[in-house]
């Protein structure tokens, strides 16, 4: 059975009596100039009183606007596949997913139809949410973890302003060959592509600048787990900036040396988030434990 699509709602105050309709819509609910044009062309996307109304109308103490976020249509493309997906948190504005290893967030070269978009899409249809698929941020397809996935665009937008602010911190743990000089500190090294490559990254100081602090946990058995907080948000970054280090994640392919008898993906896992809720402000938190193939790597 189809949900009633996401909307938020504003009855007008006494202060706001007056205002045009696209600015309550912007100082008020907090929609940016995107979200409104978007949304103003559809039947349903900006209502006063139940009725719709032109941006530019002027609004009476005591009526009740109301603005469509749900997607009307898939923009993405994304084609709903069936596939495990580990629900971690759910409200109307965003997922948050624990990502198992090795599915990757987006389909490129070999997937098109084994990724997260796929399964959150199928979901969604299954469940009957009005919704594309609008991630927040992305993990390696090696990495596991949290990972926040928004509902509509708004919730999108709002999130990705956050990232790499107060507001939005992302912790991940790593077990990594070797140990760090230094029991913590932060890695400042730009980061850019390796020439020839399509893949794989390197510190380059003509690269974008990447900032990395990490904290060392533990050792045992000339492996560390080392704890990790991100500054910036560049591909691959705890990767490079590990191995720069001299201790690459253990099982990491690109970086350090592959062994699928000890793990089958790169040691790193996305292991506690921080958020402002997008349309609340509330401030969410959550947790997961370090996996099993992980864990493994760094028993006494």
């Amino acid at each position: 059975m189809e949900q009633q699509p996401r909307r938020l709602t504003l009855t007008v105050t006494q202060q706001q009596a007056g205002e045009r309709v696209d600015g309550l819509l912007r100082r008020a609910l907090g929609l940016s100039g995107t979200v409104i044009r978007r949304v103003k062309w559809l039947e349903d996307g900006i209502l006063l009183d139940g009725v719709r109304v032109h941006t530019n109308q002027r609004v009476r103490e005591g009526q009740r606007l109301s603005v469509r976020l749900a997607d009307a249509r898939l923009r993405s493309g994304m084609a709903p596949v069936p596939g495990p997906l580990d629900i971690v948190y759910e409200d109307q504005d965003l997922l948050v997913l624990n990502k198992a290893p090795g599915v990757p967030c987006h389909p490129g070269p070999g997937h098109y139809s084994d990724t997260l978009g796929n399964f959150v899409v199928y979901y969604y249809k299954k469940t009957g949410v009005q919704a594309d698929y609008h991630p927040v941020h992305r993990l390696d397809r090696g990495t596991s973890g949290l990972m926040v996935v928004a509902k509509h665009p708004h919730a999108q937008e709002v999130l990705k302003g956050q990232l790499h602010t107060p507001r939005f911190r992302r912790t991940y743990l790593a077990v990594c060959d070797g140990t760090p000089d230094a029991p913590s500190g932060v890695v400042d090294a730009p980061i850019g592509p390796v020439p020839g490559s399509l893949m794989a990254r390197r510190v380059d100081p003509a690269g974008q600048r990447a900032r990395t602090r990490y904290r060392l946990l533990r050792t045992a058995g000339g492996r560390s787990l080392v704890e990790l907080e991100l500054d910036t948000g560049r591909t691959h970054q705890i990767r490079v900036h590990m191995a720069s280090l001299g201790c690459p994640l253990t099982g990491d392919f690109l970086y350090g040396v592959e062994d699928p008898a000890l793990i089958a993906r790169p040691a790193l896992h996305s292991a506690r988030l921080r958020v402002d809720h997008p349309v609340t402000g509330e401030t969410l938190s959550w947790s997961l434990p370090l996996p099993e193939d992980m864990a493994r790597l760094i028993q006494p």
